[in-house]
């Protein structure tokens, strides 16, 4: 493969506040993905982070990371785009939005403590709702116990996999902070996260998982660079030139009646693997930007939108019709908390692919509807995360299928 190949699919690390994803993603990529102030501050994801990697072969065949292995050029194999997705019980709805976009899963799992922790629980039970398959297990942290220790709780890991998702996945002790195993892990990515089967023909479709203004306070009007929207491709191919359209869009209010409008716009530029390219199908992480004023994209304001051609979006929902799935109880809390059947006007949060939103429910019964505060753009069919509000904090309580 030629060293200027684009990056073919999405691996997101999750996993229980701590584990050691950022660490990882550091490992594998060079690049620390916790680079906002907040994020720096507190010593946790808070946001989606990117961040590209290279599997790569030596001469003597062994899976490396390294350009070069004893001063001989290895053999570039494929580029996989890394989400990290922050483990915090609190961001649940970020963690959420950036499986959505996920081709595969690396759940990290901290030895020096017991599993499954609430966050490791509720993060593998999303995966499993959203059917991802390609899953790899990190026990990190393995220098911190002693042997007999880590081979007792990595028996705790892979009862705990099985019994959640009814199959066996790869289980790779390490330290992403020494680098120990970091090569076998590379292997087993290469192994068992194949690389998607594109979707060119589809119509094209682009989810945005998040959105930002590039440009320094000051910049000159005639210098700016247009609105950015981050995401992944799931659909057919996006060019430089051209006319998209943005689906809910941007709300509009008359006399106290909320209105969504999609918005159309041109793309003036495609990046992906940190190169500027003319065309871009399925696959990694992209980033477009757009004729958009850059203060309409600011602070992922368009997180949650699809994009596609113009009258090709999906159609946008005010009143969304679920068949619900509840859990016997919460899986992100510490405490036994049962979780009861959905009530009428009940607030609920609702993660639908990247796009956060909450409603009033509004009819019960096999098929409940919920008034959405925040109107969406999805196709019927796609998966639905619930949450209700326990005490001061939201918990995933169950999933639905879109009608």
């Amino acid at each position: 493969m030629k060293n200027d190949a684009l990056p073919v699919m999405n691996i997101g690390l999750i996993g229980h506040v701590d584990h050691g994803k950022t660490t990882l993603t550091s490992a594998l990529s060079g690049k620390w993905t916790d680079t906002h102030s907040e994020e720096l501050k507190r010593g946790i994801t808070i946001k989606l982070g990117y961040a590209d990697i290279e599997i790569r072969k030596d001469k003597k065949g062994n899976f490396t990371n390294e350009s070069k292995v004893d001063g001989k050029e290895t053999e570039l194999i494929r580029k996989i785009s890394l989400v990290d997705a922050p483990g915090h019980e609190t961001l649940m709805a970020v963690m959420i939005s950036g499986a959505a976009i996920m081709d595969g899963a690396i759940l990290m799992v901290a030895a020096n403590e017991e599993c499954p922790q609430p966050q490791t629980r509720e993060h593998l039970t999303v995966l499993k709702i959203l059917g991802i398959k390609n899953i790899i297990v990190v026990q990190n942290k393995v220098d911190l116990v002693k042997q007999a220790d880590a081979k007792k709780h990595y028996k705790q890991v892979e009862k705990f996999v099985t019994d959640t998702l009814g199959f066996e996945v790869p289980i790779i002790p390490m330290s992403a902070q020494k680098g120990a195993n970091l090569d076998i892990l590379i292997e087993a990515i290469e192994e068992f996260m194949p690389t998607p089967k594109e979707k060119e023909k589809a119509d094209s479709s682009f989810i945005v998982a998040r959105s930002f203004d590039i440009n320094k306070p000051g910049t000159k009007i005639q210098k700016l660079t247009g609105g950015i929207l981050g995401g992944t491709i799931t659909g057919g191919k996006f060019k430089v030139g051209q006319e998209i359209e943005i689906s809910p869009g941007f709300k509009t209010e008359n006399k106290g009646v909320s209105t969504w409008t999609p918005v159309k716009t041109k793309i003036k530029n495609i990046v992906a693997g940190n190169k500027s390219i003319s065309e871009k199908g399925p696959g990694g992480s992209v980033a477009i930007e757009t004729e958009l004023d850059p203060a309409q994209t600011r602070t992922d304001s368009l997180v949650g939108n699809i994009i596609g051609a113009p009258g090709k979006t999906p159609e946008i929902i005010n009143n969304l019709k679920i068949e619900p799935h509840l859990f016997d109880k919460v899986l992100g809390a510490k405490e036994d908390l049962p979780i009861e059947p959905v009530k009428m006007h009940e607030p609920l949060v609702l993660n639908v692919g990247t796009a956060t939103t909450w409603g009033m429910v509004n009819q019960i019964g096999n098929t409940t509807i919920i008034n959405l505060k925040r109107a969406i753009a999805v196709n019927p069919g796609a998966k639905v995360a619930i949450s209700r509000k326990f005490g001061s904090r939201w918990h995933l309580i169950g999933w639905g299928d879109v009608k």
